[in-house]
């Protein structure tokens, strides 16, 4: 409820502050428009000779053009956007400059900014729904096909699946000059609030005792990447085997979690058969001692407890137990096998069987809503339920889940038929803003007409060689299809976000960083914490620190690497990572001595995090985020 509060705050504060900056720059900073402007404002020479009169106004730090529009007069800002490229806004689907500028009338640019906040929140869900729903079933369905041990998958496959928002979210931001500082601050934005806010908040709700070896493990390696992207920003340039290093520290420290799982099951082992042997030579015992686990030993075996929530069908009640069992094999101890895929569709079985007919199947599997689900459940759920159903809706249409942990795999013949035309489709049109689906093939055939061909006559196939009640022997190609159109969903929708931010920082005179580290970074991270919390209160509250160093250590290393990555590969073998400011150092010292904290202080504590240990990181949190928004309107300066 706090990060609700905080979160809608800020919305709020963004909202008064541009009712101030729009009603001060209205009316204008002395520029009088060029006498011979033509009918739609679009005098390019005057444009031009503007950007070259005002390039000195940019922000501290800051290569964005287009910043400086804000101090034009409102008449020549249209013409500004259009004439400037760091104004394109190429990679979304809309333009968002040129609708607060030149769609709408001045004075309705606030109604802009509100409608822009609000599809915000919308992009918002979309990615959660997308990674929590889709994204992640389908990958635990991968790495059970493949076979992968507990701790590959948890740092791998299921990593990825935990963090999509977040790395699609940077990836997105790092690829483009102008909104690395996005990516920076919702990064170190992120990372001080799960490892104050999100660990401060579980400290409260249960006090417990922390693994000490993989509690350093991570704070070390975190500690680490954070230097490492301190010394980049602080030279301003990353090359290409820099780049690759973050790749590198993220392989070595998989390897250092598989490496430290094996030691310490063969030390398990090792111990059990000695207790075993002393009990059986002991005279007169015949007790055999049981091996005594700790409670992050253990994954919860959930059914209907208040973690799962899925839909009618329930292919997607794996989603939450997918987070869990990546918090479980992320920390050591570990068991050797994790169970918290519980069935509970056992006790709704019919008695007898019966054939349901091939529309009813496709009926229900759009069906959003379990009836169980909606009876039993609040008033306040029901509403939030309704108003996310049509994104719910849209993404079954359009994303295979394949769910090895029931009977039937999830197969839905006419519904899974009907992805082998839309998957394509949302592929090429979500594809670089839709460029390549709307490409004319010899000037005359369009590329979607031809994806949807394609998809008609592989549907058509697969409908006339299976059957409703059986999954085909390659009914697992499903799981690899919905991964990527998970994928390409999520990628879009981060694509949107960061535009947008991009807007919002341009319209409202705001660092892309303090965008980054609160809009951003809450948004990604605000379902993380109330889920935390939420295994925090079912007792589990080591596997709920877990996902706060695991989490975040893949989102600094593979969002930087794969970011700047894609950056290199579009323009230049060197990117340029400009800080933006005194912002972006009061971001990375808060960082670094939030982590110092933790590797001093958690230890001088026994490793127990009490609740007082809680107040002071939650009062850390509000100190930090104090002094970010006094840097950034300029109260404190160097």
């Amino acid at each position: 409820m706090t990060s609700r509060v905080v979160f809608i705050s800020v919305l709020l504060l963004l909202w008064c502050h541009s009712r101030h900056v729009l009603g001060s720059g209205d009316s204008g900073t002395g520029i009088v428009p060029s006498p011979d402007r033509s009918a739609d404002g679009a005098d390019l020479l005057s444009v031009g000779t503007m950007v070259g009169t005002h390039s000195a106004m940019l922000r501290q730090g800051s290569t964005d053009e287009c910043d400086i529009v804000m101090n034009l007069s409102a008449a020549d800002r249209c013409a500004f956007v259009k004439a400037t490229p760091d104004c394109s806004m190429e990679d979304s689907f809309i333009n968002y400059l040129k609708m607060a500028f030149c769609l709408l009338p001045p004075n309705l640019t606030p109604l802009t900014i509100t409608l822009c906040i609000i599809w915000l929140l919308i992009l918002f869900i979309v990615l959660g729904l997308t990674a929590s729903k889709f994204f992640c079933p389908n990958l635990s369905a991968i790495s059970s096909s493949l076979r992968l041990t507990h701790n590959v998958a948890g740092v791998t496959f299921l990593a990825l699946g935990n963090g999509a928002p977040d790395v699609f979210s940077a990836t997105v931001a790092f690829s483009r000059p102008h909104t690395a500082g996005l990516a920076i601050g919702a990064l170190f934005g992120a990372g001080i609030f799960v490892t104050t806010v999100v660990a401060g908040s579980v400290s409260l709700v249960k006090p417990f005792t922390v693994a000490s070896r993989p509690f350093l493990r991570d704070v070390i390696f975190y500690m680490a990447a954070v230097f490492w992207t301190f010394i980049i920003l602080y030279r301003g340039t990353i090359s290409l085997g820099e780049t690759l290093g973050y790749l590198g520290l993220y392989v070595v420290y998989v390897v250092t979690v598989i490496v430290s799982a094996y030691i310490y099951s063969q030390q398990k082992h090792s111990a059990t058969r000695s207790s075993v042997q002393s009990s059986t030579h002991a005279p007169g015992d015949t007790h055999v001692p049981e091996l005594q686990t700790s409670e992050s030993d253990q994954a919860p075996l959930l059914s209907n407890g208040s973690i799962q929530e899925g839909y009618g069908n329930n292919h997607s009640h794996c989603a939450h137990s997918t987070k869990l069992y990546l918090w479980g094999v992320l920390r050591e101890p570990i068991q050797s096998s994790v169970c918290v895929c519980a069935c509970i569709d056992s006790e709704y079985r019919p008695l007898l069987p019966y054939c349901e007919s091939t529309s009813s199947i496709l009926l229900n599997s759009l069906n959003p809503v379990d009836s169980r689900t909606w009876r039993r459940k609040t008033w306040r759920w029901r509403t939030v339920k309704i108003l996310k159903m049509p994104l719910e809706v849209l993404l079954l249409l359009t994303v295979p889940v394949v769910d090895p942990d029931k009977e039937d795999r999830n197969w839905r013949r006419p519904l899974n038929c009907l992805h082998l035309v839309t998957a394509p489709l949302v592929c090429v049109l979500t594809f670089s803003s839709g460029e390549y689906g709307l490409y004319l093939i010899e000037g005359q055939f369009p590329v979607w007409a031809l994806t949807l061909l394609f998809g008609l006559f592989l549907s058509a196939i697969v409908f006339l060689t299976t059957s409703n009640d059986q999954p085909p022997a390659y009914h697992l190609v499903f799981s690899l299809l919905g991964f990527v159109v998970s994928a390409m969903w999520i990628s879009a929708a981060a694509s949107e976000v960061v535009s947008i931010l991009h807007m919002l920082g341009v319209v409202l005179s705001l660092s892309n960083n303090l965008l980054g580290l609160t809009l951003l970074a809450w948004g990604n991270s605000i379902g993380d914490c109330f889920s935390d919390i939420t295994i925090a209160r079912q007792g589990y509250p080591r596997m709920a620190l877990s996902a706060c160093f695991g989490g975040i250590i893949f989102n600094m290393l593979i969002g930087v690497g794969i970011g700047c990555l894609i950056q290199m590969f579009n323009n230049e073998p060197v990117v340029t990572l400009e800080p933006e400011g005194l912002l972006t150092w009061v971001l990375a010292g808060s960082l670094g001595l939030s982590l110092a904290f933790s590797f001093i202080l958690v230890p001088l504590r026994c490793f127990h995090l009490g609740r007082a240990y809680g107040i002071f990181l939650l009062l850390f949190y509000a100190v930090f985020l104090l002094v970010a928004l006094l840097t950034e309107f300029g109260f404190i300066h160097i």
